[in-house]
């Protein structure tokens, strides 16, 4: 018996996590009856591949999704706010991955290897939020160690790669480098600040507290996909001159204490989780392996030994697949499987 198959709407399918959407879809072998792609009036009329074939790319409007049963957005959030809500009302879910809709309280927002079952609350408004990238690399490997002992605080310090910022973020930090390689004064623009050897310890924007609107994400995103608001979640998000893949050290305290052994066996059974960790042969994780990969890389496990209960470990992902457009289709999946 053939699976059902369902009309799926890339919104925003020129951009970069839009064509990565695209890709993945057809890695997974997504059932896909019609596939429909939607982008600004510019873009609309030029042709995108769906398995070898072309199809036209559609201006997006709010008539653009009758017939759509997922829509994956990744149009920007001010887009997100604007058509989401009709492809909602058009019979569509939505899975957005801006943070329109994030915090919203009956909006979902989900990872799949962490809490899965509220995938089940899109039918209140028909919209699934697709967390921030960082917090999503950091929860699939907190998941594990929590159901295990429930985490009280989070320490992490991210060393975000230069695609969290774009395509125009990425050129400029390889023009930097020929231009630094040539002799030449390197040009500033993607960044406040030179991003080749150096590391700028701004993401988005500051808030009252101190802390960037970025370092906010991970501590507010992090309480509600646990359904935990004891957990305090300290961050400090950082740019780093590496092209793809965020890295993070992150230290946690725990209920009861989690030995490095223990920790390793936990996250190895995890899904979504591979334990690179054995320092003395050099192996540990390191975003130029994690480039191109769904998993999240997982090392340097030890027992911190300055505070009671508390484990110290490295983890790398790459943000543009897992921590956008495959988080985004594992949802998809899942709607497909349990609910549609």
């Amino acid at each position: 018996m053939s699976r059902k198959q369902f009309s799926i709407a890339i919104a925003g399918a020129t951009g970069a996590v839009g064509e990565l959407m695209i890709k993945v879809l057809e890695e997974r072998d997504f059932p896909v009856r019609e596939m429909r792609y939607l982008a600004s009036a510019r873009s609309a009329g030029k042709k995108l591949k769906w398995k070898g074939e072309e199809v036209v790319i559609q201006e997006m409007t709010s008539d653009s999704f009758r017939g759509v049963d997922i829509a994956l957005f990744s149009a920007g959030g001010g887009r997100s706010l604007e058509f989401a809500p009709a492809a909602a009302r058009a019979g569509a879910v939505v899975v957005d991955n801006s943070s329109a809709f994030r915090m919203d309280p009956e909006i979902p927002l989900v990872v799949p290897e962490v809490n899965p079952e509220d995938i089940a609350l899109y039918r209140e408004r028909g919209i699934i939020a697709n967390p921030n990238c960082t917090t999503i690399i950091m929860v699939v490997a907190l998941k594990p160690l929590y159901d295990y002992s429930p985490i009280r605080r989070v320490v992490v310090s991210s060393y975000q790669s230069a695609s969290g910022a774009g395509a125009k973020a990425m050129g400029e930090l390889v023009a930097q480098t020929k231009d630094w390689a040539s002799g030449k004064e390197p040009e500033v623009s993607a960044f406040g600040h030179q991003l080749l050897f150096n590391v700028i310890p701004h993401i988005d924007a500051f808030t009252e507290n101190g802390f960037t609107k970025e370092e906010m994400k991970m501590h507010n995103e992090t309480r509600k996909m646990f359904h935990d608001d004891r957990i305090q979640v300290n961050a400090t998000c950082v740019r780093v001159p590496v092209l793809t893949a965020h890295s993070e050290s992150i230290t946690i305290e725990t209920q009861q204490e989690i030995t490095p052994e223990k920790a390793r066996e936990l996250l190895t059974a995890a899904p979504g989780v591979e334990v690179q960790d054995d320092p003395a042969k050099s192996i540990y994780p390191m975003p130029l392996s994690a480039a191109g990969q769904d998993t999240c890389f997982v090392g340097r496990i030890r027992k911190d030994f300055s505070a009671a209960n508390s484990l110290n470990f490295w983890v790398v992902g790459d943000q543009l697949r897992k921590g956008a457009a495959t988080n985004a289709v594992q949802i998809a999946e899942i709607l497909a499987r349990d609910y549609l």
